[in-house]
């Protein structure tokens, strides 16, 4: 399973976000589960793409 382009493209910017604030994009991980991408940027901030 892989997420959609739209999951993608979304994943991609709020990325370009994180690194332009500086923040270490720690983790990022596709939920064949939920179909959801989870993300873990800098040390607490959890973003997940549904």
């Amino acid at each position: 399973m892989i997420p959609t382009t739209a999951k993608t493209l979304r994943c991609y910017i709020l990325s370009c976000w994180a690194t332009r604030m500086y923040l270490p994009v720690n983790l990022v991980c596709f939920d064949a589960r939920n179909k959801n991408i989870f993300m873990l940027i800098g040390e607490e901030n959890e973003i997940e793409i549904d």
